[in-house]
């Protein structure tokens, strides 16, 4: 279990479009093997210290001919930020993904300042 230092705790959330391939020809709707997407969230205000990151899929279109296949998940996570990644294989075709994504963790009081 994640215990935080203090009880002040904040919720930051966000939906985006990951990509849109199907418009442009990209790879997720015309490539075959393995293939991956990462877009870098960045929070409107920095928690404390690293939070919790959860990530869904919001919408997703695939191409019926194919085997659906999606994993999304994230990486990079960072006081600051963090990387939404979708990755899919084999042969399936992906027009389009959005993902929603929520941070929780520990935030900083207003009467806390970093003093360098």
């Amino acid at each position: 279990m994640r215990r935080l230092a203090n009880h002040l705790i904040g919720v930051q959330q966000g939906s985006r479009v990951m990509f849109s391939d199907f418009e442009d020809g990209g790879a997720m709707w015309t490539g075959t093997g393995p293939r991956e997407a990462r877009v870098r969230i960045d929070f409107d205000e920095s928690f404390k210290s690293v939070p919790a990151i959860l990530t869904g899929l919001a919408m997703f279109d695939m191409d019926e001919g194919s085997n659906q296949r999606a994993d999304l998940t994230h990486g990079n996570v960072s006081s600051t930020g963090f990387d939404l990644i979708f990755r899919t294989w084999g042969d399936t075709r992906v027009a389009r993904v959005r993902a929603d994504w929520t941070a929780i963790g520990e935030v900083r009081a207003e009467d806390e300042w970093d003093v360098y």
